[in-house]
């Protein structure tokens, strides 16, 4: 009954925020005196503030309209090319000229973890002039009704055999964050099948492969509390009337409050900063706190035995670097992986997963020959720094570029690219 309150509290403060938007509005116009003095421009911001606060943000879109491609700008539109329940497929198609030498395929696997595939926008549009870019595009749980069947983490593995399967050969996979693991089981499976269709590389970024190593609070509390605990305390059902109404799930504005915890005090000044930037009218930094917290805070719910089954199998049991990790009862083994080239990166600052965690898929995966091992600490960036930010577009892409450009099956060559670091010494 939890989430259905929420979802009550939520309608009941409507009239509320239509009122402080009405008077937002009516502050800040300016053929309104009082919208140009201190005063004025404080009421207007105290509603906005509200409004902002209160309100259930809705899914945020791409809007990646042009790219650069051999320095020349070029339409870009998006096209759903595979579909299932909980997840849309979106190719981002780049309108290059026809004959033109065809980019790498690359599939990029949004976590799904809280937030959006909107997320990795900026991952996406740093990856446009250089790859022909697909996108795992997870649906709301909350959205999906009861009638679609269940999702789990041996479905998500599933989904992206398929993925690979849909777009066929020499296709390059890139994880971000909680996907690493799944991608990482997903090729094992298919080296172990000898499937066609396995990919070039597997580019693994800010990944819980060994949360063992450099143990994190999001590692700590999954060890400290057990599965049994977040079976109890956060698991709910779907509230009424949405189409999803009775199905289990792991709320997403649940995942929001554990985010903000980890960091509340940089949340709360970065609310009263935004304040201050609308009293003051600097209305370019008020506008960046708006497309921030505009995707920050957009979340989907997660299904229950998706969020529990990874819960259990990454944190709790570490099942992956212990060997125990299984697929529908198949043994998920990385020694299988011989043909995929192998490329992990981090941050220095990385507080959701640690240092050392995603590197150690290396350690996992010694039957990749040694010339197709890499790896990349990216310094002076947290967890988001690794997928985004000026930091990445500089440093971790040109990396990447580099190494699924000179690992693709047309182009692969025998030594190290020059971009990138060892992953093994």
């Amino acid at each position: 009954m939890f989430y259905q309150l929420y979802e009550l509290n939520h309608a009941a403060l409507q009239p509320a925020r239509l009122y402080a938007d009405a008077v937002r509005l009516f502050y800040s116009n300016p053929l309104n005196p009082v919208s140009h003095t201190s005063w004025g421009r404080s009421v207007a911001a105290t509603a906005e503030l509200f409004e902002r606060t209160t309100r259930r943000y809705g899914k945020p879109q791409f809007g990646l309209t042009k790219t650069v491609v051999d320095w020349k700008n070029v339409e870009v539109s998006e096209r759903t090319v595979w579909s299932r329940p909980f997840c849309n497929l979106v190719h981002f198609e780049r309108a290059v000229p026809a004959g033109r030498r065809p980019d790498p395929k690359l599939l990029i696997v949004a976590p799904m973890s809280g937030h959006y595939a909107t997320l990795l926008r900026g991952t996406v549009e740093a990856m446009l002039p250089y790859a022909d870019v697909h996108i795992t595009d997870w649906v709301d749980a909350r959205m999906v009704p009861l009638a679609d069947g269940s999702f789990d983490l041996d479905d998500y593995i599933d989904y992206i055999v398929d993925m690979l399967h849909a777009l066929g050969p020499d296709t390059h996979v890139m994880a971000v964050c909680q996907p690493s693991v799944p991608v990482l089981a997903a090729v094992a499976l298919m080296e172990a099948k000898g499937d066609p269709f396995v990919p070039s590389t597997m580019t693994l970024m800010g990944g819980p492969i060994d949360t063992r190593r450099s143990p994190t609070a999001v590692n700590l509390l999954a060890q400290e509390k057990g599965i049994d605990w977040f079976r109890d305390n956060v698991i709910m059902r779907a509230p009424w009337p949405v189409p999803g109404f009775g199905r289990e799930v792991y709320p997403g504005f649940l995942q929001l409050s554990g985010f903000m915890s980890m960091n509340l005090d940089r949340h709360i000044i970065a609310h009263k900063d935004f304040f201050m930037h609308l009293v003051k009218h600097d209305g370019d930094n008020a506008e960046k706190h708006r497309e921030f917290y505009d995707e920050y805070l957009a979340v989907m719910d997660l299904t229950a035995e998706f969020y529990l089954q990874t819960v259990d199998t990454v944190f709790v049991r570490q099942a992956l670097p212990k060997g125990t990790m299984t697929h529908r009862g198949v043994a998920v083994d990385p020694l299988a992986i011989r043909n995929v080239a192998l490329f992990t990166v981090e941050g220095e600052n990385d507080d959701i997963s640690g240092l050392g965690q995603t590197k150690a898929a290396h350690d996992l995966c010694i039957n990749i020959p040694a010339d197709r091992h890499a790896h990349y600490m990216q310094p002076a960036v947290g967890h988001y720094g690794v997928f985004n930010g000026s930091r990445f577009r500089s440093e971790i892409v040109p990396r990447i570029v580099d190494f699924i450009t000179s690992y693709g099956r047309q182009n692969r060559v025998a030594v190290k690219p020059k971009l990138v670091r060892t992953g093994k010494k």
